[in-house]
């Protein structure tokens, strides 16, 4: 239980920080929450909850949430339609505010997550990272993060791992509250939701293939 509540390698102070947040903060949204849910129900039906394995602290595998903004689609061939097909409206809506993302604070609540740290990306990612960008997971993985806030998905992968190293390397709490400040600008403005040409961000082959 405590390794749960303190997971093993995450600054005590760190996860306090977090906790003091988001135990409030899940009471006073959780009328928001409900909302969302019965929107996505009713516009999209069922799941209302996207569930997938993500890499988090030292690459260990654990289930994120967030909530669902694409509907199954499929192409003659049984394949997966690309993203821009798949975005509903009520999705392409909730992803400008990042509301999709608010079911991660249970992954923070659980000791999954932090509020702030590099994104949690796909597991097959691991094999294409270089050993610097592989650092990233010495940390936990945030729900926002430096690269967030200094481009989101309008940098290159590149750009977005250079972003993630540096904060593992000059993390405070001082740096923490500086981000989630900034999230909130950039939520407002809505700024780099998607790469340019893309209904999302384009899939990382390595560096130098991107």
């Amino acid at each position: 239980m405590w390794k749960r509540i303190f997971p093993e390698g995450v600054p005590v102070r760190k996860r306090l920080f977090d906790l003091i947040l988001v135990v409030p903060g899940l009471i006073l949204i959780s009328p928001l929450l409900v909302m969302i849910v019965l929107l996505i129900g009713i516009r999209m039906g069922s799941p209302v909850i996207f569930r997938q394995m993500r890499p988090g602290l030292k690459s260990k595998p654990f289930p994120v949430y967030k909530f669902r903004t694409m509907r199954e689609a499929y192409d003659e061939e049984g394949k997966l339609l690309p993203d821009a097909q798949r975005l509903t409206g009520v999705g392409r809506f909730l992803r400008s505010l990042s509301l999709d993302e608010l079911p991660e604070l249970f992954n923070v609540l659980r000791g999954e997550m932090s509020l702030v740290g590099p994104r949690p990306l796909l597991m097959q990612y691991l094999d294409r990272y270089t050993p610097e960008q592989a650092r990233r997971h010495e940390v936990l993985p945030g729900m926002t993060g430096w690269a967030q806030v200094n481009g989101r998905n309008a940098l290159t992968w590149e750009d977005k791992f250079r972003h993630d190293v540096w904060y593992v390397d000059h993390w405070s709490l001082l740096l923490d509250i500086k981000i989630l400040v900034l999230t909130l600008w950039v939520v407002l403005r809505r700024e780099g939701i998607s790469k340019p040409g893309n209904a999302t961000t384009r899939e990382f082959w390595g560096t130098g293939k991107d």
